[in-house]
This record gives structure tokens, sequence and C-alpha cells, in this order.
């Protein structure tokens, strides 16, 4: 198998792809006149809850890249917190979206990435379920926002009187 920089072929058209996938979410758009530029994940983010939870699940890409490539754990808690972050941020309206114009999770994480990945290793098991675990934790962190609407509805509906319910 022929590498580039002390990376598989395969694996380096999957790091181009995720290239991509960083640049979509965080850098696809610049503000005429600035430096700035943001992605799809701030205007994603502008549909409430799904929005953010989508753009989290396809940040997870980079983080099971980086579990492939068996980078250190450590490494793997530090890319999954920039996503939790950013589901976090983002879950507040408006200005969450804001703040999903400069806190880009994507980057970090291509970066932290990069940096910490020399060489492609093979996974273990425990690898696999320690990056099902990291996956488990973001969806638990986007379903408490929707557990507490339920539970602000349902306890206005029981303080509604009976002909109203």
């Amino acid at each position: 198998m022929s590498s580039r920089r002390g990376v598989n072929v395969a694996s380096a058209d999957h790091l181009d792809r995720l290239r991509a996938l960083q640049r979509w979410l965080d850098e696809a758009f610049r503000v005429p006149g600035t430096e700035l530029r943001f992605g799809w994940d701030p205007i994603i983010g502008l549909v409430p809850w799904l929005g953010d939870v989508l753009t989290a699940l396809m940040s997870l890409a980079i983080v099971v890249q980086g579990h492939r490539m068996q980078l250190p754990r450590i490494v793997q808690i530090r890319m999954l917190l920039n996503i939790v972050v950013d589901l976090c941020l983002g879950v507040v309206p408006v200005l969450g979206d804001i703040a999903d114009v400069f806190w880009k999770s994507n980057t970090k994480n291509m970066a932290l990435l990069e940096r910490h990945s020399p060489e492609v290793r093979p996974a273990t098991p425990g690898d696999w379920l320690f990056v099902g675990g990291i996956a488990v934790a973001v969806v638990a962190v986007a379903l408490v926002p929707l557990v507490m609407v339920y539970l602000v509805v349902h306890a206005f509906a029981a303080h509604l009187p009976s002909f109203a319910r």
C-alpha cells in the first residue's frame, strides 16, 4: 500500500473528504470586506435543536477518523469536548448561532487530527467501545434540551384547570 507522509492513500483520501466537510461546516462563506468566515454550521443551527444535533452528528465523522487512526484517547476526548461545546452553545437561540461563527469545532478537531496522526494503526475493540461511548454521550447531551422541554410542558399541563386540558 503506498503512502503519503506516513498515512496510507485510502486514509489520505478520507482525510481530504473530512477537510472538505470541515470547510463546508466552518468556512464555506466569507463576510465581504473582512476575513471573517463561517460555514453551514450556524445556518443549519438556526433550526432549533435539530440543526445543532445534525451538525454535531456530522462533526462526529472527524472523531471517528481519529479513532480509526488511533489518536491518543485524551485527544479524542478533547475532540468530543469541542463538539459538546459547539452543541451547547448552538442550542441557545440566536446567540448560539452567532457563537457557532466563532467556535469552529470542526476546524479545531481537524487540526488535532492532523497534529496527532503521524501514521495509521489498526483499531482495537476497546477503541471502538470508546468511540461508541463518545457517540452515546453526544446524543445524550443533545437529548437534554428535549427532556427539559417535555418536563416543563408536563409541569405546566398539570397546573391547568381540568376543563382546559
